[in-house]
């Protein structure tokens, strides 16, 4: 200030006044610029960092960034910027930990509530290496709309390119409506080999082998029913992951009515299969990963047939099926059916619906149970569906060598 007050004076050129002060006149000059520019603001210190550097982000690239964040509200910085990647290639955009730091700067980051993770459960998932190998389905917990209707949705995707099949609001839950929304899937898009639930209704029940009608009926078309474990939804937890997007991208809020929520539900399903990127598909989006199964979906669903040295029965309308002057009960899911008998020894039966192992037969004690006591070695086959360990059971051979001639030749 004493420096600016003297020159103002004018007793006293630049030069004599930097010489006594011991500046350079380079900084004399300056002080005097800010001095006529800003008054006493401009003697104050400045940042010396410069102005604008030289890694720093185009401002046309940060709008880019923010009007996409806009758009998608719950997308992270690596699908922002693989989505970009995609629709623009030839620009060179940010790191993702950049476009990290530029959304909390514009205030539309939000921290997550860290969450305690079970330890990763890997079984469920060892047979999904390629599409169509494994689909899932369960319904997304049920909410109201904003006129007090209840939406119960049902979703059914791809264990492995995530793709989703289909999400619809069901009326009921009941099997007729589910197995309509699985022949639509399978006309579009063709069969699995296997089709992982939970236990509940309709795609469990508590007969033998927990078999339903609708799982019965997947069977006849050469699907294996997979059923994670009782309270252990971790085991089908990609498709879990898909459900907590699906509250937050469609039902938070609910919107006004069914027939908007629907619109909501589709809108999100082309989103999730088209555009959003996947982690776990190396931001890879699901359509890209996906194509339909070449096992077309029959227009004659055939009957099971068995080999020609087992015994076939066909079960009574209230479940029983009569064996050797006995009605055994089995259960009433399986009214109608045909099921086969392959002879383990001179005790125990083997029995079997569509190829698959599903429980044993005492003859002794005309009983019928889960597994052979432990004193008792069964063939090689496989023993009855283990479907709560998320397996595929073995299916046994049609070759007529397997049975009791097989255990003596093993013995």
């Amino acid at each position: 200030m004493r420096f600016v007050l003297e020159w103002e004076a004018g007793l006293e050129t630049v030069t004599e006044l930097c010489g006594r002060y011991g500046i350079s006149r380079k900084t004399g000059y300056k002080i005097l610029g800010r001095w006529q520019q800003e008054q006493a603001a401009g003697l104050q210190d400045h940042s010396r960092a410069p102005l604008r550097h030289p890694n720093q982000m185009p401002d046309e690239v940060e709008r880019a960034v923010l009007e996409l964040r806009r758009v998608h509200s719950r997308w992270g910085p690596r699908k922002l910027r693989r989505w970009l990647q995609s629709h623009e290639p030839g620009r060179r955009w940010p790191a993702a930990s950049t476009i990290g730091e530029l959304l909390a700067r514009a205030g539309l980051a939000h921290a997550r509530r860290r969450r305690r993770k079970a330890p990763p459960y890997n079984q469920p998932f060892a047979a999904a290496h390629a599409a169509n190998q494994v689909w899932c389905m369960d319904f997304k917990g049920w909410f109201r709309t904003a006129d007090g209707e209840r939406i119960d949705p049902l979703t059914l995707s791809d264990a492995y390119s995530r793709y989703l099949l289909r999400c619809q609001a069901v009326n009921d839950c009941g099997t007729e409506a589910v197995r309509a929304i699985c022949e639509a899937a399978f006309r579009e898009y063709g069969m699995p080999r296997a089709l992982r639930t939970d236990n509940g209704a309709p795609f469990a029940a508590r007969g033998v082998a927990g078999l339903s009608r609708l799982s019965l009926w997947w069977m006849k078309l050469g699907i294996v029913p997979e059923r994670i474990k009782a309270g252990h939804p971790e085991q089908n937890g990609r498709h879990e992951r898909m459900h907590r997007t699906l509250k937050a991208e469609t039902a938070t809020p609910p919107a006004a009515n069914r027939r908007q929520q629907q619109r909501a539900f589709d809108r999100f399903r082309r989103e999730y299969n088209e555009e959003r990127p996947h982690e776990a598909l190396d931001m890879d989006t699901p359509a890209h990963s996906y194509m339909p199964s070449p096992r077309a979906y029959p227009g004659r669903i055939p009957e099971p047939e068995y080999d020609s040295s087992w015994l076939v029965r066909r079960v009574y309308p209230h479940g029983q099926f009569f064996w050797r002057g006995d009605d055994i009960f089995l259960g009433k899911a399986l009214a109608g059916e045909r099921i086969g008998l392959q002879a383990v020894d001179d005790r125990y039966w083997r029995l079997y619906f569509a190829q698959v192992p599903i429980a044993y037969l005492d003859e002794v004690k005309k009983k019928i149970m889960e597994t052979l006591p432990r004193a008792e070695t069964a063939p090689e086959g496989g023993g009855p569906m283990e479907i709560s360990n998320c397996e595929i059971p073995t299916v046994p051979p049609h070759d007529g060598d397997c049975g009791v001639e097989k255990t003596r030749q093993k013995r």
